[in-house]
């Protein structure tokens, strides 16, 4: 009964499995697929010829995915840098040093994710227009920064929250400052749980459109998604679909190769966390 029940459970999770990467199928077969030979009606069927590197010449010559590339590089490290090392203090701040009314901050801090995106587009464009961060590599670290430290705050507060308090009295006993305690015993003791949440946010910055599209308009400024966007796709007129797709394809193979890279580091790092 065991053997039937074990056999039951790997068929459902191999079809679940099947049913997931379908799309990832489509994406792939019709991104290889020649231009030229896309039918939207036998878009299932693998592809009789390859055409990728094709597909590929053609995006990059129809935008200027090279230029977006190096800003969308900086805006993923950046940010994230920066947001990991705010929400590490934040945390500190609230768990180690014990901040006066320190859940309530945090709670501001988190606050921010309850409201959508979507209606944080029209006061930044409005403000970022006014103070001459419109269509500016800073206004863009600087709006990626923010909304991404409250996730960096949540996971650094449960973390030091599961470092002994014992470390933190011994280090100012020897006479260490606050910031040095911090500096270099807290923040090398918490690296695999920084890194898990810089991966996090280096993909969710890398695979933005939204505050792209809003708050740039020039290739030396546009992330490389926004920069993608204006591949519009159609079967009769515009770009043909298989170079959109070769384009995205390319393009989200950064973050695919740094999950790869990093999954136990990844793992490890979100354990510690403890979520």
């Amino acid at each position: 009964m065991r053997s039937l029940s074990l056999n039951v459970r790997r068929v459902v999770l191999a079809l679940l499995g099947v049913v997931w990467l379908f799309p990832t199928y489509l994406i792939v077969a019709n991104a290889v697929r020649p231009s030229d030979d896309y039918d939207p009606s036998d878009a299932v069927n693998p592809p009789s010829s390859v055409g990728l590197f094709d597909n590929i010449s053609q995006a990059w010559d129809r935008t200027a995915v090279g230029d977006t590339l190096l800003s969308t590089l900086l805006y993923s490290v950046a940010a994230p840098a920066i947001a990991v090392l705010l929400g590490a203090l934040a945390g500190y701040a609230i768990v180690v040093l014990r901040l006066r009314h320190g859940f309530a901050w945090f709670v501001v801090i988190f606050a921010g994710t309850a409201v959508p995106f979507q209606m944080l587009l029209i006061p930044l464009f409005v403000g970022y227009s006014k103070v001459s961060l419109y269509d500016n590599q800073l206004g863009l670290i600087l709006i990626y920064s923010a909304v991404n430290v409250p996730l960096a705050a949540l996971v650094m507060r449960n973390f030091f929250g599961n470092v002994a308090v014992s470390i933190f009295e011994a280090a100012r006993l020897d006479g260490a400052s606050t910031f040095r305690i911090f500096w270099r015993i807290y923040l090398p003791l918490s690296s695999a749980a920084l890194a898990a949440v810089f991966i996090l946010e280096f993909t969710f910055v890398w695979n933005d459109l939204l505050f792209g599209l809003t708050l740039s308009q020039s290739e030396t400024v546009r992330p490389v998604w926004a920069e993608l966007s204006a591949l519009t796709t159609d079967v009769y007129a515009g770009t043909p679909v298989p170079i959109a797709l070769a384009a995205g394809l390319v393009v989200s193979l950064p973050t695919v190769v740094l999950f790869l890279a990093t999954q136990r580091l990844f793992t490890r790092g979100l354990t510690l966390a403890q979520f």
